[in-house]
């Protein structure tokens, strides 16, 4: 039938919305592989807002969604996907003034980073232009970002404001299935249980000679 016809062959979980404009809100569909429970937002003012900015590009328009950074004008996400991504795209929707991202830095598959990590040199970098309508997108190097399981995205600095805010983020691309390489994590305390080592008490025997 005509409508799975754009399908490539591999069922896209969004044929419903085919018909019509849909097509352009169905490439952007990444965020529905996110692992919104290990989501993190590093100083993001409002616990849990980072999360909100990652939505269906027909809601980017939303303005009660977004997130503002707090103590200065960065913001750092770490985004974990269900599976493997192919990452094509990004969109970065703020304010039309000041408080909008000015620099975008993209980095994969180095969980759980901080501010410290990210002095490090990104994957790919972005100088952004204000987008107060999400229709800016910015391209990757697909070959860099063909299997990402994380990616990090650092906004270090804005337009000038004291604080940054992001209405929308829109993540492009394939999503596959994890294959099943279960990643064994040994705990190797990092010190030695003095208790599992008990040591006899050596008594030195002094012998002397009389």
């Amino acid at each position: 039938d005509a409508v799975m016809a754009h399908g490539h062959g591999r069922c896209r979980c969004c044929c419903g919305e085919a018909a019509g404009g849909g097509e352009r809100g169905a490439a952007w569909g990444l965020y529905l592989r996110i692992d919104r429970q290990r989501l993190q937002c590093l100083n993001e003012r409002r616990e849990g807002s980072g999360a909100l900015v990652f939505r269906a590009w027909e809601e980017r328009g939303d303005r009660a969604q977004f997130v503002e950074s707090d103590d200065d004008e960065e913001l750092l996400f770490n985004i974990p996907f269900t599976g493997n991504v192919k990452l094509k795209g990004v969109i970065v929707m703020g304010e039309d003034d000041s408080t909008h991202p000015a620099e975008m830095r993209l980095f994969r598959n180095i969980p759980h980073m901080s501010f410290d990590d990210a002095a490090r040199e990104p994957d790919q970098t972005f100088s952004l232009n204000r987008d107060p309508i999400g229709e800016l997108e910015y391209p990757t190097k697909i070959a860099r970002f063909s299997n990402v399981y994380h990616l990090s995205i650092h906004f270090p600095k804005n337009f000038g404001a004291e604080t940054t805010k992001i209405f929308y983020i829109g993540l492009k691309g394939e999503w596959t299935e994890a294959h099943r390489h279960e990643v064994t994590i040994c705990n190797y305390e990092a010190s030695a249980n003095p208790a599992d080592h008990k040591l006899e008490q050596i008594t030195p025997q002094t012998h002397f000679i009389s």
